[in-house]
C-alpha cells in the first residue's frame, strides 16, 4: 500500500504531511518518557528486522503481492509509540533511498502505515486480549490484521479523494486484496512472537497476556 508520486493531489498529500509530523511528534515524546535504556538495542534490532522483512513478498492473489508492514509485531515488543516512529524510519528510508513509496506521499504513507495502522491495530489487540483474558500472542494476531486493513483503507480513501480510482469500487478492492495480505501479516506476527515467547518472554509486551501498555 505504498501509495507513489502522482497518485495524490496536492489538496490530499500536502494535509497528510502535518498530520503525519503531529502523529511523529507525538510518538517521539511518547517514547522518550517510556522508553528503557535496556530496550535502546531492541529498538534498532526490531527497525532492521522489519526493513528486512519488508523486502520479503508473499503471494496473496493472481499478479498481487504482500509483504510484513510490522506496525503491531513492533508493538509488542517496544511498544506503540517507539514502533510508529520505527515505522516512520523504514518508510522514509524506502522512499528516498529504494523510491518504494513517493516521497510527496511519504506524509499519507507516514499517516496511512505508521500512525494509523500501528496505534489502530495495537488498539485492537489490547482490546481482544482484555476481552479473551487470555495469555497467548492470537490477540496481536487480530491487531495485526486490523491494522493492515486500517492502514489500507485510509490509502484508498486518499486515492479516492484525488480520483484514482472510484471510490465505492477502489476502496472495496484495496480492502479485499489487503484482507488476504493481512491474513498473511497475522501469521507473521503470532508467528514471531509465539517462538519469542518460548525462548525470551522477557522482551514481550504485556499486552500479549492482555496487561496494560
Amino acid at each position: 500500500m505504498h501509495i507513489p508520486d502522482g497518485f495524490l493531489e496536492p489538496a490530499v498529500w500536502l494535509p497528510a504531511t502535518p498530520v503525519a509530523a503531529a502523529g511523529i511528534a507525538y510518538a517521539l515524546t511518547k517514547t522518550n518518557r517510556a522508553l528503557e535504556d535496556r530496550q535502546i538495542p531492541l529498538l534498532g534490532v526490531t527497525g532492521a528486522f522489519v526493513f528486512a522483512a519488508q523486502m520479503v513478498n508473499f503471494p496473496a492473489g493472481p499478479g498481487v503481492s504482500g509483504h510484513l508492514m510490522g506496525g503491531v509485531l513492533a508493538a509488542m515488543l517496544i511498544g506503540p509509540h517507539a514502533a510508529a516512529l520505527v515505522m516512520t524510519v523504514v518508510l522514509a528510508i524506502q522512499a528516498f533511498v529504494f523510491q518504494d513509496g513517493g516521497v510527496t506521499a511519504l506524509g499519507a504513507n507516514i499517516t496511512n502505515m505508521a500512525i494509523i495502522g500501528t496505534y489502530g491495530g495495537y488498539a485492537a489487540a489490547r482490546l481482544v486480549a482484555r476481552l479473551a483474558h487470555e495469555d497467548s500472542v492470537w490477540p496481536a494476531g487480530v491487531g495485526a490484521w486490523v491494522g493492515v486493513m486500517l492502514a489500507s483503507l485510509a490509502a484508498g480513501v486518499e486515492l479516492a479523494l484525488s480520483g484514482a480510482m472510484d471510490p465505492a469500487a477502489g476502496v472495496a478492492l484495496l480492502g479485499g486484496i489487503h484482507a488476504i495480505i493481512g491474513v498473511g501479516e497475522a501469521a507473521i506476527t503470532v508467528g514471531v512472537l509465539a517462538f519469542l515467547m518460548r525462548t525470551r518472554p522477557d522482551i514481550l509486551r504485556p499486552v500479549v497476556a492482555g496487561g496494560e501498555a
